[in-house]
């Protein structure tokens, strides 16, 4: 349900974006939910649906300790959901093989409980948005010189339908 939602949103982006669903990982039982290529980049995206739940990142450590990072959705640790994005990030790098490409791995939170002003954060370099941000963030960012028709081409194939 989450991911035909976002589906449909990603359906928003202009002509210049190519987008792919649920995509299947070769050798594994694990799929990608969307996988969207544009003149921003590549964005590994899962969409998870947690209602009326507020994603929110907790930090500890600093000064005298390691800083960890984790992410706590309704005031339980969910940091699971990054470790899941960032091997299928790592996937997506390793099936392109050109580090000129910029990957962001995303976690898109569908009818969370968001504050009114910011709420948006990334945890261990994974974004945490919600889907019109994640679409706005998408369009908005810094444009790259790259072929996005054969990157798309590459993935597709890398990527077969789940």
């Amino acid at each position: 349900m989450g991911e035909e939602f976002l589906a449909k949103r990603l359906a928003d982006l202009p002509d210049t974006f190519r987008v792919m669903h649920d995509r299947r990982i070769r050798g594994t039982r694990a799929n990608i939910d969307h996988i969207a290529i544009g003149p921003s980049g590549v964005w590994v995206i899962d969409a998870k649906r947690y209602k009326d739940k507020r994603p929110e990142v907790r930090v500890e450590g600093g000064i005298f300790r390691s800083r960890v990072e984790s992410l706590r959705v309704g005031g339980r640790d969910q940091t699971k959901l990054v470790n899941g994005v960032t091997p299928q990030v790592q996937r997506v790098r390793e099936a392109l093989a050109d580090d000129t490409i910029p990957i962001a791995g995303v976690l898109c939170f569908l009818e969370a409980d968001w504050p009114l002003l910011g709420g948006s954060f990334a945890v261990e370099e994974v974004h945490i948005v919600w889907p019109r941000l994640l679409v706005k963030r998408m369009t908005e960012a810094r444009a790259v010189a790259f072929d996005v028709e054969a990157t798309h081409a590459r993935l597709a194939e890398a990527f077969p339908i789940a």
